[in-house]
């Protein structure tokens, strides 16, 4: 039995299932099962979308965000790529078996991963044109063919010149479903992958002239129904690839996580210095990355780096090259920093609600080097500003240009399968469980190393057409009699 991916990048939950719009998701609502998904901590797209392939939470991946500390020094910060996942995905699963896959941007995915079959890169490509991209290296010249230079991304989507930003979207959408149509219809395969990133880019680029409950919000804007034309663009792309795919496919609609509103930026890195726990030699004159900062490290116990999410690391005596705070505290002070961050308020003087997680706590291994802690400000409401020089806390600024959204812990699925015994409205669903469940569907063993579960496990599986399970047996049965076996 064939799998279809389909990826929709940040596609929120009250959007596909409210729309009534998006004719062909209602269609495969009513033939499947369907609901919100829980994301990881963090609801990133690296790692999210491999530890929704290899069923592996972002600690034991040992990737915890697009960078990554690569030792315990204070400047050695790494960009994850395709060498940075070790553990086996289901595509890699299914080529034990002798299977097919088609893996189209599924991050991240730069080197192309070398898979049984076809692989093309994902956004972090630096340039398609001097890059290859692609797995075969030879299959780059096909897709240049059918849409001339392939986008993976478009470059410097934080902008606020939006009629630009809307036109780049729609254009590179159009190319890289139109060589997904091409790959299904051409290509042999067994499990098929692709993930619009589009969608992200809408939601981070129109978010807030879309949601009335953003701060930036104007009734009446140019570009309120800029997500809602998006959404119903995709639901004619997958309408498209619908008619490509026979009966017995199994296909799966998903997100890596939802969007929410954006209502500001926390400058954490600011807030450290003011508590005294983050020492410069100079504070700077100018708005300056933390990168940039003349940081005195022998004074220092608590550094910041900013983003959707903060990471928040200890400066610990035989752990860092100056290390201040002493290995025996360690745990002591985590908790007193967890609470102190819990604690933060908002702009308006009441509770930040924000979240804070220890690794260890929340992951089945800690692997490489982790963030001593990681935060969710005000729920994800809020991002983290690393940059120092803010004049207050709470800013509306955004150190890496504009965005109108922030990630949401809940994204969505939608399950279609002939044999799937689930249908309707599905609760509790984890993004963990989607590798096992399709393998489950497609009748494949399920490795021990995943740490979801298959949604219909114990369940009784509906027949394909292949007959039943009986039936099955009693065929078998009466050929091994014929033989002088039984």
């Amino acid at each position: 039995m064939k799998i279809c991916v389909l990826g929709l990048d940040c596609a929120a939950p009250e959007i596909i299932f409210g729309d009534e719009h998006l004719v062909n998701l209602r269609r495969l609502m009513d033939l499947g099962v369907y609901g919100r998904l829980e994301s990881v901590v963090p609801p990133i797209t690296v790692p999210a979308w491999m530890c929704m392939s290899t069923s592996q939470d972002p600690g034991s991946l040992g990737v915890y965000g697009f960078r990554n500390r690569s030792d315990h020094s204070y400047d050695k910060l790494a960009f994850a790529n395709s060498a940075s996942i070790k553990a086996l995905a289901i595509w890699d699963q299914l080529a034990r078996e002798g299977k097919k896959s088609i893996i189209v941007g599924v991050p991240p995915n730069y080197p192309p991963r070398r898979v049984n079959g076809i692989s093309i890169g994902c956004f972090l490509t630096p340039d398609t044109v001097k890059n290859d991209f692609t797995h075969p290296p030879a299959l780059k010249a096909k897709i240049n063919e059918l849409v001339g230079e392939y986008p993976v991304d478009v470059k410097n989507f934080r902008t606020d010149k939006k009629d630009w930003l809307k036109e780049e979207i729609f254009n590179m959408s159009r190319k890289q479903w139109t060589v997904v149509r091409w790959l299904l219809a051409e290509q042999e395969w067994d499990y098929f992958h692709f993930v619009d990133i589009g969608l992200d880019r809408m939601h981070h680029g129109f978010w807030n002239y879309f949601d009335p409950k953003h701060v930036q919000f104007e009734p009446g804007n140019p570009y309120q129904d800029a997500i809602p034309e998006y959404y119903r663009w995709l639901d004619e792309q997958i309408g498209e690839v619908l008619e490509l795919l026979d009966n017995d496919t199994i296909l799966l609609l998903v997100s890596d996580h939802g969007a929410q509103r954006l209502d500001g930026g926390f400058a954490i890195n600011e807030w450290l210095i003011r508590e005294g726990l983050l020492v410069l030699n100079e504070y700077p004159k100018t708005l300056t990355p933390f990168e940039k900062l003349n940081v005195n490290w022998s004074q220092t116990k608590v550094w910041s780096e900013g983003g959707y999410y903060a990471r928040v690391f200890f400066n610990v005596q035989g752990r860092e090259p100056q290390g201040v705070v002493p290995a025996s505290s360690y745990e002591s002070f985590r908790d007193e920093m967890k609470a102190r961050l819990q604690a933060l308020p908002g702009e308006d003087g009441q509770p930040m609600k924000s979240l804070v997680f220890k690794p260890q706590e929340i992951y089945r291994h800690v692997r490489n080097v982790s963030p001593d802690l990681i935060v969710h400000f005000g729920e994800l409401y809020w991002r983290s500003i690393g940059t120092v020089g803010h004049a207050k806390l709470h800013v509306q600024e955004n150190d890496t240009g504009p965005d109108g959204c922030n990630h949401a812990q809940y994204g969505m699925f939608i399950l279609t399968a002939p044999n799937c015994p689930l249908s309707g409205e599905y609760e509790g669903a984890r993004l963990l469980d989607i590798a096992p469940t399709l393998l489950d569907l497609a009748g494949y063993e399920i490795p021990e190393t995943m740490q979801g579960r298959s949604l219909v496990v114990g369940k009784e599986k509906k027949s394909s057409g292949g007959g039943s399970d009986e039936e099955s047996a009693r065929i078998v049965h009466d050929r091994l009699a014929g033989l002088g076996y039984v």
